[in-house]
């Protein structure tokens, strides 16, 4: 059955310059030459790559002046023949040129179709397909390099690497399952089983969630404290903008107040909460009660005290709801002098006390590049990890599960066919993050979350 042509708008709706309408499949040159008449009345043929001016006529109707470029089979995104149309980014002229691209016998592409299409042609293998999006999404300098990395075969050699590894482990086993007779077990299987927990470890080393979350959504920071310590003060200062309102009035804050920055590469997410303390206000308690949710889902926490001022109970209240949880002690104000009673509260604390401490002032920014380098590392280090998608990292652990459980099947003695079972897991779970093993569901899985158009 021949393959359809399918079309859609690639660059974002809205008002612009420019917008991309991309058509992929075997009717993309034809449907191109029905439409775009070059201005170069002596033109006889469209050369391959080169981008060209003219104009877009439909049913004798001027549609646009425009831009046009074919890419014809293999040498395309798709491995298929590839026409984009660079139009005005009108929401009319882009409605009326797909009307008429769809007229001619190409159909809407679904999400991710154009990419899929690029896996199925083998342009891509689907780790390398999944990064495409990544990169498109990438709310950071390091989230973008990590699907840079992806896309140029990062988490495809590392995989790759680990497969080979796992067959060659595997030949023993699978050598004395299918010859009993001729092949002794023990010389053939050896003592392999260190070796599944060795690479069942650098699985699960390449990977973290917590870091494939933070990358595709920033990292989630929380400042919390009790009125008027000078949170509001520090998220603008972070943020480097008027963000927070600012008064000597406890409580002013009664809802969060959000804002992002760049730290290091790293989308951080900051939220300002209410002030933590007892109030009898109900605005206030509802204020105080998403504070202390905001608290608890946190990636980390900004423990605020005013060091100008003696802490209290209310400062005690909040120590107890961060105790535990990834945490710094901010001690600002730096440039007031400190209480005679603050240095002694903070030592009959330390047990109790977030280990990391910043001196700052958010008022003048002294010790503020202190505290972003402890926001940063707080994100780890995800420009050393080969996995850097959630879906890879589940499989990856997936996989190491499997290796542990083979490794400890050897060590009770059980039979290799019990061994050989888990073994093809992790090979399996392997291959379905590179879509050597990718089914239908799989593949539909993936490029659902893609854009329509790409």
């Amino acid at each position: 059955m021949e393959q359809t042509s399918i079309a859609a708008l690639s660059t974002p709706p809205g008002r612009g310059g420019l917008a991309v309408i991309r058509i992929s499949g075997p009717q993309a040159e034809s449907v191109l030459r029905s439409l775009f008449i070059p201005v170069k009345r002596d033109v006889t043929g469209f050369d391959e790559r080169k981008m060209m001016f003219g104009k877009l006529i439909h049913q004798g109707k001027l549609l646009d002046e425009c831009m046009a470029v074919l890419f014809r089979a293999p040498r395309s995104y798709t491995r298929e023949d590839v026409a984009e149309i660079h139009v005005h980014a009108s929401e009319q002229v882009i409605n009326s040129v797909l009307h008429a691209v769809f007229s001619l016998g190409a159909i809407p592409a679904a999400p991710g179709e154009f990419t899929r299409r690029a896996f199925e042609n083998g342009r891509l293998d689907l780790s390398q397909a999944e990064a495409v999006m990544q990169l498109i999404a990438a709310s950071g300098q390091q989230a973008a390099d990590a699907a840079l990395r992806q896309l140029q075969g990062g988490a495809l050699r590392f995989v790759q690497a680990a497969q080979a590894q796992l067959i060659s482990l595997m030949a023993g086993v699978t050598a004395a399952i299918d010859y009993p007779e001729e092949i002794d077990e023990a010389e053939a299987v050896g003592n392999i089983a260190p070796q599944l927990r060795a690479l069942a470890g650098e699985l699960e080393r390449q990977g973290s969630l917590q870091t494939a979350r933070i990358l595709e959504e920033g990292l989630q920071v929380v400042i919390c404290g009790k009125p008027n310590v000078g949170k509001s003060s520090l998220l603008n200062a972070l943020l480097h903008e008027e963000r927070a309102i600012v008064t000597d009035i406890p409580g002013t804050t009664r809802d969060a107040v959000t804002g992002s920055t760049q730290i290091g590469g790293i989308r951080v997410n900051l939220k300002d909460t209410a002030g933590i303390r007892q109030s009898g206000e109900t605005v206030e308690q509802l204020g105080i009660k998403r504070a202390l949710d905001a608290v608890k889902s946190a990636d980390l926490r900004l423990f605020v005290l005013d060091r100008s001022c003696l802490p209290d109970v209310e400062d005690e209240q909040v120590l107890h709801a961060i105790t535990g949880l990834p945490s710094v002690l901010v001690i600002n104000k730096s440039d007031l002098p400190d209480h005679p009673g603050f240095a002694h509260w903070i030592n009959s604390h330390r047990d109790r006390l977030p280990e990391n401490t910043i001196h700052l002032s958010a008022s003048t920014g002294e010790g503020l590049d202190s505290l972003r380098q402890a926001i940063h590392a707080q994100a780890g280090q995800p420009e050393h990890s080969a996995l850097t998608l959630a879906r890879h990292i589940r499989l990856a652990s997936q996989a190491a599960g499997s290796l542990r459980n083979a490794a400890q099947a050897m060590e009770e003695g059980l039979p290799l066919d019990i061994c050989a079972v888990d073994l093809n897991d992790a090979l399996a779970s392997l291959g379905r993050i590179t879509g050597d093993n990718s089914s239908e569901e799989l593949l539909d899985e993936v490029f659902a979350a893609f854009c329509v158009g790409k």
